[in-house]
């Protein structure tokens, strides 16, 4: 028979990131949501019809930035380290 070892720890449960890193993260998912909505719409019911507001600014200039900002946030939270010590 063989004794089995009373001291075994059971692995802990913790999350990847802390919570700042968390709040980070549903912002940048917000903004890159907020920048897909922005580019929607503008197309023409008649495709024989050009409608010129594809080519508005909100559309070509503004919601891809949010895109992008929101990629950068995401970025930025997966690298945020909370518990860094300031020196």
């Amino acid at each position: 028979m063989s004794k089995k070892n009373k001291n075994v720890q059971k692995p802990t449960k913790e999350f990847v990131f802390q919570k700042k890193n968390y709040i980070f993260l549903f912002i940048g998912l917000g903004l890159i949501a907020l920048g897909f909505i922005l580019m929607s719409g503008g197309g023409s019911d008649d495709p024989n019809v050009f409608n010129p507001d594809i080519y508005n600014f909100r559309r070509i200039r503004l919601a891809p930035t949010l895109v992008l900002i929101g990629l950068g946030i995401q970025v930025y939270a997966i690298l945020l380290n909370p518990n860094k010590n300031k020196k």
